[in-house]
């Protein structure tokens, strides 16, 4: 009986290590995921206060401020914008309850876009908000 040939093994090989950076890559995600649904020390966990400020604020959304919130989010691309949609809406209705306003404003929406968005994408954000010449003067400061 022949040996395998040297071909095959590489063959093997490559897809094993294609395999396992596929699943770690995975795995990464998910653990980013599972660490979200941990509860923090006040009992709740942070996607659950997301779904907390998303609830309470839903009827201070207008028609312009859920435009506006679309627009913040068209850079994300697809397959994390819902997500990324669903986290600085929660961030934008928290700062408007807290404010006590009637309804989401444009500024609530700047600023909560601005608070919602990490640190290490803070230049790109700024990127994007002078292309669409949107006015982030009065929130610069939360910027890094």
């Amino acid at each position: 009986m022949n040996s395998t040939p040297d071909w095959f093994m590489y063959f093997i090989w490559f897809w094993t290590i294609v395999l396992v950076l596929f699943m770690s890559v995975g795995g990464f995600f998910m653990f980013r995921k599972f660490l979200k649904v941990l509860p923090q020390k006040d009992g709740k966990s942070k996607l659950d206060w997301q779904n907390y400020w998303v609830e309470r604020s839903r009827e201070l959304w207008t028609d312009e401020s859920k435009d506006m919130l679309h627009k913040l989010v068209s850079p994300v691309p697809g397959p994390f914008r819902d997500i990324a949609s669903h986290s600085i809406a929660a961030k934008i209705g928290q700062l408007a309850v807290e404010s006590g306003a009637s309804e989401v404003t444009k500024d609530h929406c700047i600023e909560g876009y601005i608070r919602a968005t990490p640190p290490r994408d803070h230049r790109s954000l700024k990127d994007f908000l002078d292309k669409n010449k949107i006015d982030y003067s009065a929130y610069s400061h939360l910027l890094r």
